[in-house]
């Protein structure tokens, strides 16, 4: 198949994996001379009526003359991709490049002539659309600019797929054949079309797996317990509402039925369509059973068998074959060594996973790539008590195992739009793709709230992640810049979760705290304070009070305008008047019910009954037997019957804390979050500067990387570059002996500065490698023999001089485009202390005016420019124009890798760069400007 061509080898990097419109997959391909057969065969199952639109005539089969032009390309003036599902061709497109006058041409020429053929059966899948993105690429990448169309005007379909595109385009009417030309060159327009088909399309693709309308079990053994069976039982337990199946290649013939599920030996035999299969058979079986279900049509796998990537490198390999068949054959796959998927929609109800118990249905989405920490999340959110005593509903669950395929960026495509998940929390043992994750978990995050777990930074074994060379705490701000609520433990994920799912988002930080327990009151109060939070003082009810008193308290709270959120805290009480569980919580959510604009949360001491009450609307349990374990935990006689305790139906449920610190810590997220969603409203605009040279900086950037493919600049050069865009940079003139410096400080004037720039004392002003306001010649030359006899030789120092700046506050900016986040802008004070504390901060590029405010403000040192203890106030205006020049820089020409200032020091009036350095290289590829593809496996 990848024969070489007449003037190019073949462009194996044309090769894609592409998700459909319908949730479906295809392999995009460049076609070549072995496909011959293909392509007639392709062409025999296309209707007159697609090939007359075509050809402009009746055309009912294609000449061998045909065939050799079809499949004979050069891979560069002419080429062809199909669109292939179990290695057959389902549509095509090519390019023809061609000149001024309508002829075939090379290049120079930037003009080609597009044209398609889908075949009938897969009309309707998106598949022109991936296509033409596909052959756009690969056109931009062999220098052609413009695509020109001529379409039958009847033919409606493929007008469409040029005219949605979002390309710049112009079209014309000639000869009774519509003509279209368009650009290109990526637009707005046409980047967002791009990421709404592929947001409909992978939301599609795991909505297959989660809402099918059959699924067969492929490993269900005959005797009870393995795996294969306990997915069956936990199926049929649930109450799914589709076909089921059981499958073993080891049943009796006769067998016709094993748990009054249909029994079948294959797949194969299986009379019915079957949407998702359940793979739980041995690692070296699972070729076979892949096979069998892509033959069959099924759309989705979750595969359970362990024995992959996590094995070490012979599974590794066995993941790719894995991946590679089944995509081969149009479908997506949820593992290996996954835990399962399940959905409690009552239209489904799919428990296809090892959990033994169907969660109740609810708000919350789960993600996991661990089977161990999806198991952890399902039952902390199961149980009554012990660890978070309010527990809420799941909608989905998805745990991914060794994430081969689908990934958490699939699910988060799902959720956006699910209607019913309202909050989704994702356990995240590394992040694959961070550029794409921020770009998809930003556009969540202003929807509903997303609360995340990172793991520490190392990919686990088997999980094809890209590799990042940012720190792990550089990437975890860039996640929560995009707006994503990030915890540290399951315990934290849990407790926002809840919070977040029964309660609405604070409009402030002003926290109003009420309880019984004045201790307890106070210890919320301290925590509220180490939060950021704005707690008023507690009030104290007594251990007397009764759930009348609380409930008029609640109330009056609640209608404070000084107040964002309450909390109230609660311990148990001995007395006449003491209230009941249910009582309290009934009183609570009365209160709660008047004032449903603010956020209530309990924080309880030994309350298991008053938990239970709370939350009785949202348990994961059965309706029965969740009241039954409520009743047997709670240690307060007798528990109320759930009737008493029942919330009316969409009613905001309390969520209940055993501690003080955690209710406040999921508050304080909350509070955040709720921020950052009224900054996103507006997120402020990249500023132009009519200074800025960007053609002459360009010039300027090629002809420095004729030299090579990557390089530092020089002093000279990096000032040239940087003044391009009105960055203005302190003149440093190198000092080899005494007597150079004296001159170099008579052309700049005095007070001048000494450094050493030695790589070990660049920016150690600490180690005494820096002389400040040196008045005269002599003091220059005293301060010269000082460096020379404390640290080494004039060479080895490599001292400059330098005009002494106006004083003020050292700080560093720095840019870095890395290969999988992207360009990411930094900032921080200088010096040994910012780097030990790790005091930076972090915003990805094209950077805001309202970012560069919020960069400059978000480090824990930036009182420091603010007039800390009496200070002068730096300029920071002068210094967040500074930072949005070089986000300008970096995100105009990807040609600049890195750019580093340090020092810049921002005094009362203006900033002064005193040192600078500049990395050019080759852009890496940006695959989020490309045409959609899933990962290279």
């Amino acid at each position: 198949m990848q024969s070489a061509s007449d003037r190019h080898e073949y462009p194996a990097h044309w090769e894609a994996d592409v998700v459909l419109r319908d949730g479906g997959t295809a392999r995009i391909r460049p076609i070549t001379v072995d496909d011959a057969e293909r392509l007639v065969s392709f062409y025999e199952q296309v209707s007159d009526e697609s090939k007359y639109y075509r050809f402009f005539a009746p055309y009912p089969r294609l000449s061998a003359k045909d065939v050799h032009r079809f499949t004979h390309h050069d891979f560069v003036d002419r080429v062809g991709l199909a669109a292939t599902v179990g290695g057959e061709f389902i549509a095509t497109v090519r390019y023809d490049r061609i000149g001024a006058d309508g002829m075939a041409a090379s290049a120079p020429a930037d003009e080609a002539e597009v044209a398609f053929l889908v075949q009938d059966a897969h009309q309707g899948r998106g598949v022109a659309s991936a296509l033409l993105e596909h052959i756009a690429a690969v056109a931009r990448e062999r220098g052609i600019r413009r695509f020109a169309a001529e379409v039958l005007p009847a033919n409606n379909k493929m007008i469409k797929v040029f005219t949605d595109a979002g390309y710049t385009q112009k079209r014309s009417f000639e000869d009774g054949v519509v003509r279209l030309e368009f650009d290109l060159e990526p637009t707005e327009r046409s980047l967002a079309v791009q990421r709404a088909r592929e947001q409909r399309a992978e939301a599609h693709s795991v909505g297959r797996l989660l809402a099918p309308g059959s699924v067969a079990v492929l490993g269900v053994g005959r005797a009870p317990g393995g795996v294969g069976r306990s997915v069956l039982g936990n199926l049929r337990e649930a109450g799914f509402t589709g076909r089921l199946y059981a499958v073993n290649k080891a049943f009796p013939e006769d067998l016709e039925e094993l748990d009054g599920v249909p029994a079948h030996r294959s797949v194969r035999d299986v009379a019915a369509p079957v949407d998702l299969a359940v793979v739980a058979v041995p690692a070296e079986y699972v070729p076979e059973a892949v096979a069998e279900c892509g033959e069959h049509g099924v759309q989705g796998l979750v595969v359970l068998s362990a024995g992959y990537a996590e094995s070490g490198p012979d599974g590794r390999e066995r993941q790719r074959q894995l991946v590679r068949q089944a995509r081969a054959y149009g479908m997506r796959i949820i593992g290996p060594n996954a835990f399962g998927v399940i959905n409690t929609a009552p239209q489904v109800r799919l428990n296809a996973s090892l959990a033994p118990e169907m969660p109740r249905a609810g708000r919350i989405g789960l993600f996991a790539q661990s089977g161990a920490i999806g198991i952890a999340l399902l039952s902390r959110l199961h149980r009554r008590g012990g660890g978070v005593t309010g527990v809420t509903g799941v909608s989905t669950f998805v745990s991914s195992g060794n994430r081969a395929d689908v990934s958490g960026n699939d699910v988060l495509q799902y959720w956006y739009d699910d209607p019913d998940t309202d909050v989704a929390l994702m356990y995240l043992e590394s992040i694959g793709n961070p550029r794409k994750f921020t770009r998809l978990a930003r556009r969540t995050a202003a929807a509903k709230p997303l609360v995340v777990v990172q793991g520490a930074g190392s990919a686990p074994q088997g999980h094809a992640v890209r590799a990042t060379r940012l720190p792990h705490a550089t990437v975890s701000a860039l996640v929560r810049q995009a707006g994503v609520i990030r915890v540290d433990t399951i315990t934290e994920l849990v407790d926002a979760g809840l919070l977040l799912a029964r309660q609405p988002l604070p409009p402030g930080p002003r926290v109003a705290i009420l309880g019984n327990s004045e201790s307890l009151g106070l210890l919320t109060y301290d925590a509220c304070l180490s939060e950021g939070l704005r707690p008023l003082p507690p009030s104290d009810l007594t251990t007397e009070a009764s759930a009348e008193d609380f409930h008029a308290a609640l109330t009056r709270a609640l209608a404070d305008e000084t107040c964002d959120a309450v909390v109230v805290t609660a311990i148990p009480a001995i007395g006449e008047r003491s209230p009941g569980d249910a009582e309290l919580a009934q009183a609570l959510r009365s209160a709660a019910a008047a004032a449903p604009a603010k956020p209530v949360l309990v924080v309880h001491v030994e309350l298991g009954g008053l938990a239970a009450a709370l939350s009785a609307a949202a348990s994961t349990a059965p309706r029965a037997e969740g009241a039954a374990r409520a009743r047997a935990a709670a240690e307060s006689a007798p528990a109320p019957q759930p009737a008493a305790v029942e919330a009316p139906e969409g009613a905001h449920l309390i969520p209940a804390y055993p501690a003080a610190e955690r209710a406040v810590r999921a508050l304080a997220e909350a509070v955040r979050y709720a921020q950052w969603r009224r900054e996103a409203a507006d997120p402020g605009k990249v500023p132009e500067y009519e200074d800025i040279d960007e053609k002459g900086a360009a010039r300027l950037i090629d002809g420095l990387l004729a030299r090579g493919q990557g390089l530092t600049l020089g002093a000279e050069e990096t000032c040239e570059l940087l003044g391009r865009y009105g960055i203005r940079t302190r003149r440093a003139i190198p000092a080899p002996t005494p007597d150079e410096a004296a001159r170099a400080a008579g052309d700049l004037g005095y007070p001048v500065a000494l450094k050493a720039t030695a790589p070990h004392l660049r920016h150690r002003a600490d180690l005494g490698g820096v002389r400040l306001d040196l008045a005269d010649e002599e003091q220059l030359r005293r301060a010269y023999a000082e460096l020379t006899e404390l640290f080494g030789k004039p060479q080895e120092l490599r001292p400059v001089v330098q005009a002494m700046a106006p004083r003020g506050v050292d700080t560093v900016v720095r840019a870095v485009i890395d290969p999988a986040a992207g360009a990411v802008l930094s900032f921080g004070l200088a010096g040994a202390a910012s780097q030990l504390l790790g005091d930076m901060a972090h915003r990805l590029v094209p950077v805001t005016d309202r970012d560069a405010t919020s960069l400059v403000r978000s480090i824990r040192t930036a009182p420091l420019l603010f007039g800390w203890r009496g200070s002068t106030p730096v300029d920071t205006p002068a210094l967040e124009e500074l930072l949005l020049r070089v986000s300008r820089l970096v995100d105009d020409h990807p040609e600049v890798v890195a750019v580093t200032l340090e020092p810049v020091v921002v005094a009362p009036h203006g900033v002064s760069v005193l040192g600078a350095s500049v990395r050019l290289a080759p852009p890496p590829a940006r695959d989020d400007l490309g045409p959609r593809t899933l990962p290279a496996y």
